[in-house]
């Protein structure tokens, strides 16, 4: 992965509802799996794992967001985006899209954990008002 952006952020009202996207670029081609995943980081606190997608499709959640938010991909232009509902004043955070590559049979232990990704975005910025 050569660079990911994200866009899609603003403000809303609690309640309401944003899609993120992510384009990522490659200009290489790898024969490992790849795990995509939006992450979230807000004022004074830690990034925390908000949602992974896996080359199956197959999906993971943070509890925070389960069943309020949705992560999918295309894959043909390669985009990741994430679509978020019911959203709280809580939610409210810079959203960074981030990926990584890994060998089919290592699967990542941690998926929602920072640490196992090695590319990240700049960021977008979500804010939700009560």
């Amino acid at each position: 992965v050569e660079e990911l952006v994200e866009s899609g952020g603003g403000s809303v009202q609690a309640g309401g509802s944003l899609r993120l996207s992510c384009t990522a670029t490659f200009t290489t081609y790898s024969r490992y799996s790849m795990l995509m995943a939006w992450f979230r980081q807000a004022p004074g606190k830690e990034r925390e794992g908000v949602a992974v997608i896996d080359s199956d499709g197959s999906t993971t959640y943070a509890d925070s967001v389960q069943g309020r938010f949705a992560i999918a991909k295309d894959s043909v232009e390669n985009i990741l985006y994430l679509q978020m509902n019911s959203l709280k004043p809580e939610d409210t955070a810079m959203y960074y899209c981030a990926a990584t590559y890994y060998r089919p049979d290592l699967t990542p232990q941690r998926p929602l954990s920072p640490r196992t990704f090695g590319y990240w975005g700049q960021g977008t910025q979500v804010t939700v008002s009560s």
